[in-house]
C-alpha cells in the first residue's frame, strides 16, 4: 500500500496537496495535543475541585442512605436522573464554598474541638470514657489511619463552622415562639362524613380507550433496564503461593522488637490544663497580655488550687468545669507543643506557659502509667499469623495492581487479564438498577459501575471495585436489555381497571363538589349526610398531631381540616377530601381556637425555641451559601456526572 501511495503522489500538484495536508495535520494535530485537557473534575469552585471519585462516593452514600430509609420502595433509577445528580453536586459545591469561606476569614477547628469530638464517639469508649486502644483497634478494622480519620472529622467540623456561627446569631424572640405555638397547637372543631364509593358513570371500556391509555401512560408499563455481567476477582483469602514460607524465629523476634509498643499499654499521662486563649491574628499587645496572664496563673498554681484556677480562668470550655481535667493522654493525641511539654514534666509538676495554636497552656502532670509489653512467647502466635497475613496482603496488592493495569490496557475484554493472572471469568445473571442477588449484583459500587456510561455505553471494563476485606473485582457488561414496554396484552386488564377507577374517582369528586356547594349555600350537613346514608362524625378540639385519648380522625381528614380557611363567626367552612380508592369525604370546620400557651411547659418551650433556631439558622445558612456561590467562579462538567 505504501508503494502504491508513493506511485500516485508525484509532481508539484501532489506535493502542494501533500504539503497542505501535512501543514493541516501538523497544526491541528499539535494544537490537539496542546489543547487536550487533563481535567477530570466534575466541578471546579474557585481553586477547589470536586473529583469524579468524590462525586461517585457522594452518590454511593446517597444510594445507601435512601436504600436504608425506603427499603423495598427504593428505586435506584431515581439516582440516574439529572436533577437528582445535580442536587447531590449542589451539596458538594455548597460544602466547598463554605470551606473556602473558612480559609478567607480565618475560621478553623481547634485541636481541642477535634479531640472532644472524637472522644465523644461511643464506639471509641469503654465504660463511657474514651479508650485509646479501642480507638486504634476500630480504625484499623476499617482500614483507616488516625491521621486520615482525624482529617475527615476535621473537614466535617470545618464545614459546620459557618453554619453554626450563623445559626448562633439567629434571633428568635419569646413572641416568635408564642406565635408559632399558638398556630402549631391550634384546636379545631370539625364534622365530617364519608360518601359511599360510587359506580362508574360508564362501565364500558372500549379497545380504543385501552389503546389510548396505554400510549399516554407508556412509562407506567415498562420492563426495567437490565444487564448481565462478567467479572474477574482477586480475593486475598483465596491467594496461595508455593514460594510463601513461614517466617523464621529471627524474623518474628525482629518483628516483635520493631512493634513492641503494640503489645502493651503505651505510656499514658493524666493531665489537667488551663488555656489562655490567643486570638488568631492577635496584635502584639494581645499576645503580651495573654502571656502575662498565663505567667501570673502559672506562678500561683499548685496541685491544691489548680482545679479552682482552671474553673476561674481557663478558656477551654470543654474542660474548665472539670477543673481542667483532660484525662489520660498518649503520644499523638495532642498538638506537638503540648505533647512535648507534657512528656517533659515529672509527675506532680506544673509547667510554665506553653504556646500552641490555641493559646497558652499551663499543664499539670497528675499521674503517669508506664507501658509494659507482653513477653515474646506470649505474642509469638499472633506475630506469626500477622506475618503470614502480611504476605497475603502483599500478594493481594500485587495481583490487584496487575489486574487493574491489564484490564485498563485491554478495556474491551477481561480475557488477557484472566489468562495472565490465571483468574476465572465469573458471571452475574440479569439484574436491574435496583440490584439483584449475590455479592456483586447487590453491591452499590458494582451496580453504579455496571450502569455507568463508561461501562454500559462505551463497553469498557470497569475500574477496580473494592468489595471490602481485600476483595476486588473488575467487571464488564455481558448483555444489556434496554427498558422496554410491556405488551398491551400483558397489561390490558390492568388498564381497564385503571380507567374504571379513574371514572369512579371523577364521579365521586363531582358529587362531593356539589355537596360542598350546597352546604356553603346553607343546607344542613346532618340532613345531607342522612340523605347520603352516611354517618356524621363530630370531633372537637382536634390538633395537628393526634393527642392520646381524643377521638380518632383519619389523617387525610385531619390534614384538610388544618388547611381549610377559618370559618366566619357562627358559620362553618366546607371542603371535600379524597380518601383514596375513589372514596371522598365532606368536611365542615366549625370553630378554630389558638393553642393554649398556659398548658405548654418550659421544657416544651425551650425545645420549640431550639427547633426554630435550627430551622431559621438553616434558612439563613442556605441564603449565605447561595450568596457565596453567586460570588464564586463555579465550573460544572455535566458530561462527567
Amino acid at each position: 500500500m505504501l508503494q502504491s501511495l508513493r506511485d500516485k503522489i508525484h509532481g508539484w500538484p501532489a506535493i502542494i496537496v501533500l504539503g497542505v495536508a501535512v501543514f493541516a495535520m501538523s497544526f491541528f494535530g499539535i494544537e490537539g495535543y496542546f489543547s487536550a485537557q487533563a481535567d477530570t473534575f466534575v466541578a471546579k469552585i474557585g481553586k477547589r475541585e470536586i473529583s469524579q471519585q468524590q462525586f461517585q462516593d457522594a452518590m454511593n452514600d446517597k444510594r445507601r442512605e435512601l436504600s436504608t430509609q425506603m427499603g423495598d420502595r427504593f428505586d435506584s433509577a431515581m439516582l440516574d436522573k439529572p436533577e437528582f445528580k445535580q442536587r447531590v453536586l449542589d451539596q458538594l459545591v455548597g460544602q466547598q464554598v463554605l470551606l473556602q469561606a473558612n480559609d478567607d476569614i480565618g475560621m478553623r477547628v481547634s485541636d481541642q474541638a477535634l479531640r472532644d469530638t472524637i472522644a465523644a464517639i461511643p464506639s471509641f469508649q469503654v465504660n463511657g470514657k474514651f479508650d485509646p486502644e479501642m480507638y486504634r483497634t476500630a480504625l484499623a478494622a476499617n482500614g483507616m489511619t488516625p491521621d486520615k480519620f482525624q482529617g475527615n472529622i476535621r473537614t466535617s467540623l470545618q464545614i459546620g463552622l459557618l453554619p453554626d456561627a450563623i445559626s448562633g446569631s439567629t434571633v428568635i424572640t419569646d413572641a416568635d415562639v408564642d406565635r408559632y405555638l399558638e398556630i402549631e397547637r391550634q384546636r379545631r372543631d370539625i364534622r365530617y362524613f364519608v360518601l359511599s364509593r360510587p359506580a362508574p358513570a360508564d362501565s364500558q371500556v372500549t379497545d380504543a380507550q385501552v389503546q389510548d391509555y396505554y400510549k399516554a401512560h407508556q412509562a407506567d408499563f415498562m420492563n426495567p433496564e437490565q444487564v448481565s455481567l462478567k467479572y474477574i476477582e482477586v480475593n486475598a483469602a483465596d491467594l496461595k503461593s508455593d514460594a510463601q514460607q513461614q517466617p523464621s524465629e529471627d524474623d518474628l523476634k525482629k518483628r516483635y522488637q520493631d512493634q513492641i509498643q503494640r503489645f502493651g499499654m503505651p505510656e499514658e499521662r493524666e493531665v489537667s490544663h488551663i488555656l489562655i486563649n490567643v486570638p488568631k491574628n492577635a496584635t502584639p499587645a494581645q499576645q503580651k497580655a495573654a502571656l502575662e496572664k498565663a505567667d501570673k496563673i502559672a506562678a500561683e498554681a499548685t496541685p491544691d488550687n489548680f482545679a479552682k484556677l482552671a474553673q476561674q480562668n481557663s478558656d477551654d470550655v470543654g474542660s474548665k468545669l472539670q477543673g481542667g481535667d483532660l484525662g489520660w493522654l498518649q503520644k499523638g493525641v495532642t498538638n506537638p507543643a503540648f505533647e512535648s511539654a507534657m512528656f517533659t514534666l515529672q509527675k506532680g509538676q506544673i509547667s510554665k506557659p506553653v504556646l500552641s495554636d490555641e493559646g497558652y497552656h499551663i499543664i499539670w502532670l497528675r499521674d503517669v502509667h508506664s507501658g509494659q509489653a507482653k513477653p515474646y512467647a506470649e505474642v509469638r502466635d499472633q506475630l506469626l499469623k500477622e506475618a503470614t497475613a502480611s504476605d497475603r496482603d502483599r500478594m493481594y496488592s500485587d495481583v490487584a495492581g496487575k489486574m487493574t493495569d491489564l484490564t485498563s490496557q485491554n478495556p474491551g475484554s477481561l480475557e488477557p487479564a484472566a489468562q495472565a493472572l490465571q483468574l476465572q471469568i465469573k458471571e452475574v445473571p440479569l439484574f436491574s438498577r435496583a440490584g439483584g442477588q449475590g455479592a456483586v449484583a447487590s453491591n452499590a459500587k458494582a451496580i453504579a459501575a455496571a450502569f455507568s456510561n463508561d461501562v454500559l455505553v462505551a463497553g469498557n471494563n470497569s475500574s477496580l471495585i473494592d468489595l471490602g476485606k481485600n476483595d476486588s473485582i473488575v467487571l464488564r457488561v455481558d448483555k444489556h436489555v434496554p427498558a422496554s414496554p410491556r405488551s398491551l396484552a400483558e397489561v390490558h386488564d390492568t388498564i381497564i381497571q385503571k380507567i374504571l377507577d379513574q371514572r369512579i374517582a371523577d364521579t365521586a369528586h363531582q358529587k362531593a363538589d356539589v355537596i360542598v356547594d350546597r352546604l356553603s349555600k346553607g343546607e344542613d350537613i346532618a340532613t345531607v349526610a342522612q340523605a347520603e346514608h352516611a354517618q356524621l362524625q363530630t370531633a372537637t378540639e382536634i390538633q395537628r398531631i393526634p393527642v392520646p385519648g381524643q377521638q380518632d380522625v383519619p389523617m387525610s381528614v385531619r390534614t384538610q381540616a388544618f388547611v381549610t380557611p377559618h370559618p366566619a363567626s357562627g358559620k362553618s367552612q366546607y371542603a371535600d377530601i379524597a380518601m383514596g380508592n375513589g372514596v371522598y369525604a365532606v368536611l365542615a370546620v366549625d370553630k378554630v381556637e389558638p393553642g393554649d400557651l398556659s398548658k405548654i411547659s418550659e421544657d416544651e418551650r425551650r425545645e420549640q425555641y431550639r427547633e426554630m433556631m435550627q430551622y431559621y439558622g438553616l434558612l439563613e445558612t442556605n441564603g449565605f451559601v447561595d450568596m457565596l456561590k453567586a460570588n464564586t467562579n463555579i465550573e460544572i462538567a455535566k458530561d462527567r456526572m
